[in-house]
């Protein structure tokens, strides 16, 4: 396994039409490959508009045409490809998924998002993911010859069990695919990304939409990297841009080895499992 590594976080500006928004996918993973990414990140939903409503719309089966683009990327750019999100369909739910591909094209896991957004949030933004979405119910960490990942979405962020439970798994690097919103973003993005990383000593990255201030729903941007030491190493602002971070992972042992939170729990008292 290398011990260091780039990646590109790709914050790319998602419209209505679906052939638009793979297109424009496919160059942003050239792009970043071409930059020496070894480790490509999409955002949140990105083959389709953040709206409830539109989901079962752009829904897929896992043959469909962005899982079959995020595929044929991965092989044809020989890197490691965490396929944001896409409305996923299976059996008649849809799902808010993400895929995980190899450098041979191969699917290597998928994560279906555990949390789902119900909300009133006090500038009058309400929605409701479980009217047209159903919650996934595995933790998922997959070792790679890169590093091992942790794959969790959006609002699974805000729930500090099960980031704890991905670093028991052995997770050194959290990929958070995220659509947060102007409310939600600017008071508490940035916050939860470094407190999850300072919490489990772990690289993350944040990866999110480009702000499209006519959407309905609005995304905050700002993509980010964070080091284990909850340092950000590179970050967006709101347009379509990539974002590069290279990846020590050495610096993981570093810091767990001079404040070693995790061999400081106390089991005796207090446990936390998987079920």
């Amino acid at each position: 396994m290398d011990n260091s590594f780039k990646i590109g976080v790709c914050q790319m500006m998602v419209g209505e039409q679906k052939e638009t928004n793979l297109s424009r996918a496919r160059s942003m993973i050239k792009e970043a490959a071409a930059h020496g990414s070894r480790l490509i990140i999409l955002p949140e939903m990105f083959n389709c508009p953040y709206s409830s409503h539109l989901f079962p719309l752009f829904a897929e089966d896992s043959n469909g045409e962005s899982v079959r683009m995020l595929s044929e990327s991965a092989r044809s750019e020989g890197i490691y490809l965490v396929g944001g999100s896409i409305p996923e369909r299976e059996e008649g739910q849809v799902y808010n998924t993400s895929f995980v591909f190899g450098p041979g094209g191969d699917l290597l896991a998928k994560h279906r998002k555990i949390h789902l957004f119900d909300v009133d949030l006090p500038d009058g933004l309400s929605f409701r993911e479980s009217n047209t979405l159903g919650c996934g119910s595995n933790i998922t960490v997959l070792k790679t010859e890169i590093c091992t990942l942790g794959i969790a979405i959006c609002y699974d962020l805000r729930f500090p069990e099960l980031s704890r439970l991905m670093a028991l798994q052995g997770a050194e690097l959290f990929v958070f695919p995220a659509a947060f919103n102007m409310n939600t973003g600017p008071a508490h993005w940035e916050l939860l990304l470094r407190t999850r990383a300072v919490d489990n000593q772990v690289f993350i990255a944040g990866a999110a939409p480009a702000r499209d201030v006519n959407a309905s729903y609005i995304s905050y941007g700002n993509s980010t990297v964070v080091d284990p030491w909850g340092s950000i190493i590179s970050r967006a602002e709101e347009n379509e841009t990539i974002v590069y971070a290279d990846i020590n992972l050495g610096l993981i042992g570093e810091i767990r080895e001079s404040l070693p939170l995790l061999k400081h729990r106390r089991e005796d008292l207090y446990n936390l499992t998987a079920l």
